[in-house]
């Protein structure tokens, strides 16, 4: 558990309940992910096959377990995206020639061709939400956040 206890009188705690910060971040995370699934939906892609493709995008032939960690989604939630992937052949499945229980994840030629397609509507995505937003507050926002997912993280330690 967290080794500080905020006070009641803390900012954290003066709010509304639809202004508290779980709330907005929420919210936030939601009006993304449908501004986003708007445009890459044009593709053919879902909201859950895209958090896949960013990280292979990045690194190539991962294992499952680690794609599902990197995610951040539970294994049965990573198979089941990666089967509608693997229809859409947008992805293949190997089994690693090391370590015959664990099975690899391989962009196809047309997984890794969308990304060029996807991180340009993604980039707009980030555009849009940032109009009117300062560079430095989009720098506060950023720091600030991951300040927070840091804490939270520790939290469950």
């Amino acid at each position: 558990m967290a080794k500080q206890r905020l006070h009641r009188k803390s900012p954290a705690f003066d709010y509304t309940p639809g202004q508290s910060i779980g709330y907005l971040v929420r919210d936030s995370f939601r009006a993304f992910t449908r501004s986003l699934q708007a445009r890459i939906a044009r593709r053919g892609v879902t909201a859950g096959q895209w958090y896949f493709l960013r990280v292979l995008w990045e690194e190539d032939g991962l294992t499952q377990r680690e794609l599902s960690q990197r995610v951040g989604m539970m294994e049965p939630t990573t198979v089941t995206a990666l089967n509608s992937m693997e229809k859409s052949k947008l992805i293949r499945r190997v089994r690693n020639v090391d370590d015959r229980r664990k099975v690899n994840v391989h962009l196809t030629a047309k997984g890794r061709r969308l990304r060029d397609e996807l991180l340009p509507d993604a980039a707009e995505v980030n555009a849009l939400a940032a109009d009117g937003v300062s560079d430095k507050d989009i720098e506060t926002v950023r720091r600030v956040l991951n300040r927070m997912k840091e804490n939270l993280a520790a939290d469950q330690e």
